[in-house]
Formats: C-alpha cells, structure tokens, sequence
C-alpha cells in the first residue's frame, strides 16, 4: 500500500508548517514559539487533550480512537524532537532561519511537521481502537529533552505502552527507510580534562612540568583504548576533539584543558572504557608528576530497538515504501535521546531518506520536504496497524 492518499493532499500544509518551523529555529528547552505553534496546530485539529510544559516545554496531544472490542485500550506514543543547532544557516533559502546562529540543521522541523500532519489525520479519521498521544520534545541537541519528559511522568499520565520515533537520513533515497533491531545509536559520554604542571622558559624544560606534553601524551594513549583494549568485534570511539595550552613561543604552558567524547553500543564496553580512561589519567599523571583533574559524564544511553516493535515498524514502512525500499543498517556511532524513551517502554527508531541533501549539523543542510508523505504515512500506517479497529 503507497502513501496515504488524504496525506498527499494535506502536503502543502504539512510543508507549510515545516518551513514556518525552519524560519524560527529556538535551542534545547527555549523552543517557546514552536511548542505554541505545535498545541496550536493540535488544538485546532481537535485532539481530546493537549497537555503543555512537559519536560519543560514538551507538548504532548491525545487522539481517541474506537474503544477496543476487548475493552483494553492500548496507548501509543509517537515522537519528534522540535528544538534546532547554534549553528548560521548557509542555505539561502526563501524560509531561512531569521534568528541569527541557530538553523534547523537536523530535521527537527521536518520530523515535527510530519509527526503534526499525521495527528491531523488520526484526529480526523480515528481508524484505530485505542488511544494515541503525540510527543513533542525539545532538548534532544544534548539537553536531554526525553529524559526531562519522562521524568514529568509522560509514560505513566498518558498510560503509553508503546513508543515510535524517527529520524531523516541524508544520503537515504527519499522514500526508503532503514531499521535495524538491537543497539541503533550508540551511548555518548563526555571527556574534560584539566593538567596542572609547572610552567617556565622554554629553554629550561627541565624546572618544569609541561602541562602540553602530558596533553599530548594523554591523547596518544587515550587512542590506544580503542585499538588495545576493545575486543575488535566490539564498537568504540574516543575522540579528543579540543586541546587548549600555551599562549607563547617561548613559554612552557602551566596548564592545558582537553576535552573529547566517547562512544559505545554497549553498556560492557561502556564500562570498561570509562575504567581505562580513568586508568591512563592516572597514569599519565603518576609518570609527569603533573596533577590531573578528569570528569567523565555519561550523556545519552545506547539507543536499543526492541526485536518485535522492529518488526511492527518494517511492516509499516513496507506498506509505504515497498519492500525495496526497506533496509536493514549497521549501527551507528551518533547519539539520539529517544534512547531513554525506548529505556522506558518498549518501541523502534527508524530512519527517513533524505535524498542527497548536506549531511545532518552542516550549515547547509535542509529537510528534504519531499519526504513528507512517507514519513507522514508511516506515522498513520503504524498506528492503524498496531491499533487495528
């Protein structure tokens, strides 16, 4: 079954929405204008409620469908993140972003356009027994939007036994999907380094403890985890991304920061990452005699679909797309905060092409509007599917 012919009408208003969205980025949890825009919207679709000020400024609207013959009524949770990147737009598009360094550089406004033009649907239709509630998240840039929402009680005061997300895909033909069971996207802990040495000439290294050496010494060794550590069949990234020391030729730096990110698709690897990394600071710090400061923080969980929601996603998105157009993937080293939705009930992510679009957090990229009646429909297929009248 193609897409939802009623979707293919409500396209210019779905893009509509999305371009209005784009034209007014807002960051983490100050996504004030487009969670108005958003109950807005549902409101005027007629929702039987929507509830605002979840994790902040979430927005999350209820559609009632038929009562179940059995009388249980299942709840399930549809999700898009709304928030944008600090990053300036280089688009140049009629709808560019008209707050300066912030831009939409991931899609957010695409995914809450169609999570949107799909509640107008449902909300017209009701096809489905049971109920569904429409989640709309900010802070998923690092803010940890999800987390916030579940700690509010999204899950139990909406009573949601399901949860869906999905995310658009640059270099994805636009009208494929991809999925896979299992870990998805991987965990994503943070890195700050602080030496302390003992500055000085730089023709007298020898007074001195200099605190760049013991960075660079850090970086070398903090690489080998990976490569001298990590089974090779596992996954793991560490990346040491900033290395701040010295202001002068001719002067041993008194200090350096470094700070960097680690990335994981289990929580065994996860683990022993974080031991060696303590491990080679201190280390590193016995050998110099310099003194070390590490804070290692865990961000995002592994994002893990669970083995039979996969399979209600792949029926959905086949029903859209066609079985061609359905592709299993690899993993992947990225990070997503639907991570402690799927934590907290069981669900899938999947992705959207995107078609040859700029790649997601460039300054370039764009939403590929074109994909909007795939992804709109999946939305509505998944939810006709799972909650069949």
């Amino acid at each position: 079954m193609p897409i939802v012919n009623r979707v293919a009408d409500l396209q210019p208003d779905i893009q509509a929405w999305r371009r209005d969205i784009h034209s007014h980025p807002e960051l983490l949890y100050d996504v004030h204008r487009t969670a108005a825009f958003v109950a807005e919207r549902l409101r005027e679709f007629g929702c039987d409620e929507v509830a605002t000020g979840l994790g902040k400024t979430g927005v999350v609207g209820v559609i009632k469908g038929k009562t179940p013959g059995n009388g249980e009524v299942k709840v399930l949770g549809l999700r898009a993140d709304m928030d944008a990147l600090p990053i300036e737009e280089a688009t140049g598009l009629p709808y560019t972003s008209k707050n300066p360094g912030m831009m939409h550089a991931c899609g957010h406004d695409g995914h809450t356009a169609m999570l949107l033009g799909a509640a107008r649907y449902l909300a017209e239709t009701r096809n489905f027994a049971g109920e569904v509630a429409v989640i709309f998240q900010p802070a998923e840039e690092g803010g940890g939007g999800a987390h916030a929402m579940i700690k509010d009680g999204l899950m139990e005061r909406f009573k949601i036994d399901q949860v869906y997300g999905m995310h658009n895909g640059p270099g994805l033909p636009v009208g494929a999907f991809a999925i896979r069971p299992g870990p998805l996207m991987a965990a994503t802990d943070n890195i700050d380094i602080t030496i302390e040495g003992h500055g000085g000439h730089a023709a007298k290294p020898h007074n001195c403890i200099d605190s760049l050496l013991v960075g660079a010494q850090l970086v070398t060794v903090l690489q080998q985890i990976v490569s001298r550590n990590v089974d090779p069949l596992e996954s793991a990234v560490v990346s040491i991304c900033e290395f701040h020391a010295g202001n002068a030729r001719n002067v041993i730096a008194q200090s350096a920061t470094l700070r960097g990110t680690v990335r994981t698709l289990s929580p065994k690897i996860r683990d022993l990452v974080e031991q060696r990394v303590r491990e080679v600071v201190a280390g590193t710090a016995q050998i110099t005699g310099a003194k070390i400061d590490l804070s290692y923080t865990r961000g995002y969980p592994v994002t893990v679909n669970h083995a039979e929601q996969t399979e209600i996603a792949l029926q959905a998105a086949r029903e859209v797309a066609g079985e061609a157009n359905v592709h299993e993937m690899p993993p992947m080293m990225g990070a997503e905060d639907f991570s402690y939705m799927l934590e907290a009930r069981p669900g899938a992510f999947i992705f959207i092409g995107n078609g040859d679009s700029a790649g997601l957090h460039h300054p370039a990229y764009n939403f590929n509007d074109e994909a909007i009646v795939y992804g709109t429909s999946y939305f509505i297929r998944l939810v006709e599917n799972t909650l069949a009248a």
